[in-house]
């Protein structure tokens, strides 16, 4: 469990940096075709679908290339 926490923290704290000193580096999350924008007088709904699933694939294949 330990290793797990300290891989996951590990993970934060890059994105973190990512996103401080190179925020443009994660602009395309979220304005991918098949992401989904609603706006009305309401209010807003976003759901970044397409984004997602490339996220899922992403740590899919690290999660097996540490696994072995």
């Amino acid at each position: 469990m330990a290793r797990w926490l300290t891989i996951a923290g590990i993970v934060v704290f890059s994105v973190g940096v990512v996103l401080y000193y190179a925020p443009w580096a994660l602009n395309w999350f979220g304005k991918l075709p098949g992401d989904i924008r609603s706006e009305s007088e309401h209010g807003k709904t976003f759901s970044p679908i397409t984004s997602m699933i490339i996220i899922s694939i992403v740590l899919t294949l690290i999660l097996n290339i540490f696994k072995r």
